[in-house]
């Protein structure tokens, strides 16, 4: 992660890439570019969330305002990468399927905006990404993810997407689209390119998503090669805190009706893991289904594979993790604590959080996990940028 907070500039500075952050929220991107970039210029319109962006990382680059309000003008320089990591909450299975046209994930357009201006400026930024759910892939039968691609296209950009499990890198369960472009002067190193799709970061849904695209993207795409990342070391118990803060463990009566909203699946799953001979630690999501009679009845569907379900951060209680740990005939339970949300996101426990509980779970499940931007950092994006012959690198 790069270092938080502000330190004074040196002339070594001068040297790093430099890059915005827009819906920046409390800086997750820019933990996971690390030291070798430096930000120029953060926007996100959450108040709570630039607060905490400033408490890690300084007051100097962030402006807190509506992305629509910002003005090219505002933006120093000519960047070497952009970061765009837009609200999902329109474009995830779970939300209304507003798409683009969303308040939300329409957001997209005002920044796309600021954008183009700097590419009429000639300030177009060498390298950008946009990160979203996959579920940008099929909203709308295809048609936001083709408007995205039409978008780059027009603007001079390659591009390619992948898809990256955080699994791979923390013990939570978190796929997401990364859709990276490079200015189309650029000439793309061989070893970034693959010449057909790679399983591990080409899924179905993408490579249909491609499929739908216009022939002028289509000419634009990219399919992009990564390496096969080391197998993760963590597990969900190497997370858990013995003592956490802000939550507390359930009593034995509300721990008991936890275990009576179980299938009888799940319920199986706790006795396995009481039989084992070791301390098991699950994580459980509560969820709405159809029971045998056709009735919907809310079920604590639990695991016990080593990793925790995906953060999410819809406003209703039921989308808050829980902890299970399963000893013998001990069992106990809480939710999830808000640094060990943190850790699941990749972030060190020296980055300071808020302190109110749901304001901390909801800045940690809207962001981007650390070491999967730190992965793309390292194989695509700096590559990427050592490729372009800049002599107008800016230099604050």
């Amino acid at each position: 992660m790069g270092k938080p907070r502000n330190s004074t500039s040196t002339a070594a500075d001068a040297a790093q890439m430099t890059f915005f952050e827009f819906f920046a929220g409390g800086g997750m991107a820019r933990a996971g570019l690390g030291p070798r970039w430096r930000c120029v210029f953060a926007n996100d319109f959450d108040h709570r969330k630039s607060a905490t962006y400033r408490e890690n990382w300084g007051s100097s680059e962030i402006v807190t305002k509506d992305v629509g309000t910002v003005a090219a003008s505002e933006l120093p320089g000519t960047p070497d990468l952009v970061w765009a990591s837009f609200p999902c909450q329109d474009l995830s299975l779970a939300g209304m399927g507003a798409g683009l046209k969303g308040n939300r994930s329409g957001t997209f357009w005002p920044f796309w905006r600021v954008v183009t201006a700097l590419r009429n400026e000639s300030r177009a930024p060498r390298v950008i990404v946009l990160e979203n759910v996959c579920g940008t892939l099929t909203s709308h039968d295809g048609k936001d993810f083709r408007a995205i691609s039409d978008a780059l296209s027009e603007a001079g950009y390659n591009f390619g997407a992948v898809v990256i499990d955080a699994e791979n890198f923390v013990p939570q369960s978190r796929p997401r689209l990364f859709v990276i472009g490079v200015l189309d002067s650029v000439t793309i190193p061989n070893a970034l390119v693959s010449e057909s799709p790679i399983t591990k970061w080409h899924t179905k849904a993408l490579k249909l998503a491609q499929s739908r695209m216009s022939k002028a993207a289509k000419g634009k795409w990219v399919w992009w090669n990564l390496p096969i990342p080391n197998r993760r070391a963590l597990s969900i118990a190497d997370i858990i805190q013995n003592e956490p803060t802000g939550v507390e463990w359930h009593t034995p009566e509300e721990t008991a009706k936890l275990l009576g909203m179980m299938s009888d699946v799940n319920a199986a799953k706790v006795e396995n893991a009481r039989h084992s001979g070791e301390t098991e630690v699950g994580t459980i999501y509560k969820r709405t289904r159809i029971d045998e009679a056709g009735i919907k009845v809310q079920r604590a569907e639990v695991r016990f594979d080593g990793i925790a379900g995906c953060l999410r951060t819809s406003s209703g209680g039921s989308s808050r993790q829980l902890i299970l740990v399963v000893s013998g005939s001990e069992i106990r339970s809480r939710l999830l604590s808000s640094r060990e949300a943190a850790r699941l996101m990749g972030l060190p426990d020296s980055y300071v959080l808020p302190h109110n509980y749901n304001e901390s779970y909801h800045l940690t499940g809207d962001g981007v996990v650390v070491p999967v931007v730190r992965f793309l950092a390292e194989h695509l994006l700096e590559p990427l940028v050592n490729a372009v012959a800049t002599p107008t690198r800016m230099v604050a």
